[in-house]
């Protein structure tokens, strides 16, 4: 009960920080891309190039089967929800270590420094899905209803990526490795999330992967309610929305707990 009690303090202390979360996040997106010339153009462009380059590799190349989707529709949409996730992901890892003159300076809630960098991630997500729409129109998709959808599914993976986020950069702090073991377990969980190739392609006794792996159901339940016109799997996407939150508590509570040394690693 006092572990309860003391999340919803913190709660309540951060939404008193929102204005901080606002000027961070809007900080980490407006210096990104200062001196480009081409500017925020390159978070259209960067997916569409990965995108084009992916779909030439594994449609002519290998030739993954889509079903009843062009190629480069099935696989967008699943690219640019792993996107966000995985650059939330890298950006979170930095999130203290290159805020250290803050942290010594002031007091404020440490998490904000990770939502912040997530915030300005969801801006990215949301502008490379005018590339989505774009492909949409061009090969004539048809949506229904049920693509609404994608907002609890949305939900669940922003919950989840904060929950790792949090962890990920609380460590990154005591120990620096860990930045780049992250970009290893990140290349790893590509090819065992169903992002370049469907579900029924995969070794049927290996299937099992995808039932632990919350981005598998995050990324099928996209794909369920956009290109299949229907519902996403409930007992799936409830799972993976219980084992988020839970995963959430833990991190903040344990986040919390080591934010009194975090000035003492900076």
């Amino acid at each position: 009960m006092s572990q309860f009690k003391k999340l919803i303090t913190n709660i309540k202390l951060f939404i008193s920080y929102r204005e901080l979360l606002f000027n961070l996040s809007n900080r980490e997106i407006t210096q990104r891309y200062k001196q480009s010339v081409l500017g925020y153009v390159w978070v259209i462009l960067n997916p569409l190039f990965q995108l084009l380059v992916l779909t030439f590799v594994f449609s002519t190349i290998f030739r993954v089967s889509s079903f009843s989707v062009p190629y480069v529709i099935f696989l967008i949409v699943g690219l640019l929800p792993w996107n966000f996730f995985s650059q939330s992901l890298a950006s979170a890892s930095n999130a203290l270590v290159g805020n250290s003159s803050l942290i010594t300076k002031i007091y404020f809630p440490r998490e904000i420094l990770v939502y912040g960098t997530i915030v300005a991630k969801i801006v990215d997500f949301f502008y490379s899905c005018l590339v989505l729409v774009l492909f949409f129109i061009f090969y004539h998709v048809h949506l229904n209803i049920n693509v609404f959808w994608v907002i609890p599914i949305f939900i669940v993976q922003l919950i989840f990526t904060a929950a790792l986020s949090l962890i990920i950069a609380s460590l990154n702090l005591f120990y620096r490795d860990i930045q780049y073991v992250l970009n290893l377990v990140i290349s790893l969980w590509f090819y065992l999330t169903p992002v370049i190739y469907p579900v029924e392609q995969f070794p049927e006794k290996y299937r099992f992967i995808f039932t632990v792996n919350p981005m598998s159901v995050i990324i099928n339940a996209y794909r369920q309610t956009v290109l299949g016109g229907g519902e996403p799997n409930f007992n799936s996407l409830a799972i993976a929305l219980i084992t988020s939150v839970i995963l959430f508590i833990v991190s903040f509570l344990v986040f919390k707990k080591s934010e009194g040394k975090f000035a003492d690693y900076v």
